[in-house]
């Protein structure tokens, strides 16, 4: 079962190196995130998820580890973390860092003792074939840069060596058992790098590509599952406040192997990436023919249809709800912002709809206020991702308040539109994006039918009307299209609501018996 905290917990994702910027080298870091504190508790999160901070030749943006424990210079020092955790605490804010346990970066020390032809206590710490010449069927390696003879698996990038541990299904001399000491030696060393942060004030973990641990694996991933439930039990033991989050986007498997939660990507082909971006026709996405037809879900009047979102995670929370929490997110660092193809009033739709749905869920740094997707060259791997790592838009100061350095050292460019949304700008708007989003989430914190564990239960989900469900005892409604629409309550629902409007976006009202919103609106009532 999960955390207790979660229950009523939302989360903000910061990039590091484009939060804010506290020295003026032109690279966001910790110190930036202690001064911007109070902004994400007035916000209305109230804990933060920090892509990764430690010590890295940022080939991939801090995804290839060179030291576990040590915070990148960049940054800050260890102590600024620990200070980090600290004054997150006091504000009631709990701190996830991100860990990346399937691979390392090649100029780790470990794979450094691991290239070496003598055998030594790393040799087995990554994959590797048993000749220069052989390679992995199946799996991506590299050869030929080894003082060892033998091959070595990647998990992603060239840059990033695959960690060893073991194989499912050994079909191979050089292939070892997740049983094998050496695959049991490479999970106790990340069992010890969690020990390490948790005890200095972490409070827990997102997991980057959790499900990639135990190669050859099955459908069900049973070796790579075996693996988490092992390290859920060190932190039951040990840590029993401590949560994790996987990015693993299958909750069945991942709630199941003792994660807390799991997030619900808007990868292409699943039914999360229609609804705020049509991924499945490829309109409004880079990746596809842009002249296609969009029809996400909260874009006005374009067709969508709720249902290619809920035939899959309805199953899915049905099926998970005794072991954690599935993780809707606005965006994250590895998706186009959805500022890209939907304006204001169709993003406060989609917030509303993602803020009072069950589960933990998750803010992308800058979407509270639209950031923009740019088009910037790549940076540290990120290619097309870059766009929505461009530095946060404070004010209309130099660098739109990130950094008090020169505009060619930020890490990316600041957006230079006339345009450009900023915290300052919306802050004195009540109709702005932000104090939207404000709005939204102190009605989750303040009942506690929209918190995390709250029944779901869908009324109306048929096309082209009103998308109505309960959350415990409060009706949420939602009508995305250009026009105004009438829904008539059941009976058994109309008697227990008083009729009362706790939020609205756009026009709603209640009477005995129906209830009217108005064009692209949205109102929860009880």
């Amino acid at each position: 079962m999960a955390a207790k905290w979660l229950k009523d917990t939302v989360f903000y994702e910061i990039y590091p190196q484009s939060f804010k910027d506290s020295n003026g080298d032109g690279i966001g870091d910790i110190g930036g995130i202690i001064e911007k504190l109070g902004y994400i508790k007035e916000l209305g999160c109230n804990a933060l998820w920090i892509n990764p901070c430690f010590d890295s030749p940022f080939k991939d943006a801090g995804y290839d580890v060179r030291d576990y424990k040590k915070v990148a210079p960049r940054y800050g020092t260890n102590e600024d973390l620990f200070r980090l955790f600290e004054e997150a605490h006091k504000k009631g804010i709990r701190v996830l860092l991100d860990l990346v346990p399937g691979h390392t970066s090649e100029e780790h020390p470990w794979f450094s003792e691991s290239q070496k032809a003598q055998k030594n206590e790393y040799s087995d710490r990554f994959i590797w074939t048993d000749f220069c010449f052989k390679g992995a069927k199946g799996l991506p390696y590299v050869g030929g840069e080894s003082e060892r003879s033998g091959c070595y698996i990647l998990n992603f990038f060239k840059c990033q060596p695959a960690l060893n541990y073991g194989f499912l299904e050994v079909t191979e001399p050089w292939q070892k058992s997740f049983r094998d000491p050496a695959a049991i030696a490479t999970r106790e060393a990340i069992k010890d790098i969690m020990r390490f942060w948790l005890s200095h004030g972490c409070d827990g973990f997102r997991v980057d590509m959790a499900s990639s641990l135990v190669k050859n694996d099955d459908e069900k991933k049973s070796g790579t599952s075996a693996v988490w439930r092992d390290v859920r039990r060190m932190l039951e033991l040990e840590f029993p406040d401590a949560a994790m989050v996987a990015e693993w986007s299958n909750p069945p498997l991942a709630l199941r192997a003792g994660y807390d939660m799991d997030f619900f990507l808007n990868d292409a082909g699943n039914g999360y990436s229609t609804l705020m971006r049509d991924y499945y026709n490829h309109g409004g996405s880079i990746h596809g023919d842009k002249s296609a037809e969009d029809h996400s879900y909260f874009k006005k009047d374009a067709g969508g249809n709720i249902n290619r979102f809920l035939d899959q995670y309805l199953d899915w929370y049905e099926d998970t709800r005794e072991y954690g929490y599935i993780s809707l997110l606005t965006c994250n660092h590895d998706t186009i912002r959805p500022s890209y193809n939907l304006d204001r009033e169709e993003l406060k739709l989609a917030y509303a709809f993602l803020f009072t749905l069950p589960g933990v869920p998750f803010l992308y740094y800058g979407d509270e206020i639209g950031m923009k997707y740019l088009d910037v060259p790549t940076k540290e791997g990120g290619y097309f991702r870059t766009g929505s790592r461009t530095p946060m838009q404070w004010d209309d100061t130099a660098n739109l308040g990130f950094s008090g350095g020169k505009a060619e050292n930020l890490y990316l460019p600041v957006d230079a539109s006339a345009d450009a949304p900023t915290v300052k700008a919306q802050e004195s708007d009540p109709d702005s994006l932000l104090n939207t989003v404000r709005a939204i989430l102190a009605l989750r914190h303040s009942k506690e039918d929209l918190q995390a564990d709250a029944e779901l239960r869908m009324i109306c989900t048929e096309p082209d009307r009103p998308l109505v469900y309960m959350r415990g005892k409060l009706l949420c409604i939602l009508n995305p299209g250009g026009s105004g629409a009438d829904f008539t309550l059941p009976k058994e629902l109309s008697e227990k609501l008083n009729n009362e409007v706790l939020f609205k976006i756009g026009e709603a009202s209640a009477e005995k018996g129906s209830v009217h919103v108005g064009a692209q609106s949205f109102a929860v009532i009880q």
